[in-house]
């Protein structure tokens, strides 16, 4: 019973941290956009596609990862402003971490702050980042059995991008049987189709993530 406390108090404090985050960027007319889903879902790859097409002056992206700096250094070869954050083991960031990444980052002339979470559909989904938007990024190769098994990371992502279609040919993917447990869970998920490696689909998604200010 204790050990339950503790979490709640863990979280709490987090969610705390978060609301004021995200005050704080509202304040100064910034979106804060959370990216998540499992390792090779092709998170970063997305992002790749999408500052292709994007003013990247606006732009500031937080990688989290356990270890090493290699998406980091992908995506600071955009000219986007980067701030890695490693874990060493943790599964998941927390608001604070956040919070101090932002501190360090000149905050002239942006828009928009992308986090690209660590790769996981299970604690990171229980942590509030002061975000604004939650996008799970979700691969037909990861099976579509896992909105019923990875029930809140379904439940609490906004939108909800299904990558890597150009494989769905290779798989037993069900797309409408996924669609229908994600909806089930969580009827007011936004869903989208795109391959990030065959930069096909990047521009509608693209169309909505950049209007989440509106």
């Amino acid at each position: 019973m204790k050990v339950i406390e503790v979490n709640k108090r863990v979280l709490e404090k987090n969610d705390d941290i978060a609301s004021s985050l995200n005050q704080y960027l509202h304040d100064r007319g910034i979106v804060l956009m959370n990216l998540l889903g499992t390792p090779g879902s092709g998170k970063t790859t997305l992002l790749e596609r999408i500052l292709e097409r994007v003013d990247c002056s606006k732009i500031a992206v937080i990688e989290g990862d356990l270890y090493t700096d290699s998406d980091a250094k992908r995506i600071e070869a955009f000219g986007v402003k980067t701030i890695q954050l490693n874990t060493y083991g943790a599964c998941h960031l927390e608001a604070s971490m956040i919070k101090e990444a932002i501190y360090e980052l000149d905050l002239n002339g942006i828009e928009v702050i992308i986090i690209d979470n660590i790769g996981n559909l299970v604690c990171t989904a229980e942590f509030k980042l002061g975000e604004d938007k939650r996008i799970t990024v979700f691969s037909v190769t990861e099976g579509n059995d896992k909105p019923l098994k990875y029930p809140l990371m379904f439940q609490t992502t906004d939108i909800l991008i299904i990558n890597k279609m150009d494989l769905i040919r290779h798989t037993n993917f069900n797309i409408e049987n996924f669609k229908k447990d994600v909806w089930t869970l969580n009827p007011q998920c936004h869903i989208y189709e795109c391959s990030a490696y065959r930069n096909e689909g990047i521009n509608d998604i693209l169309n909505i993530v950049f209007l989440l200010n509106e």
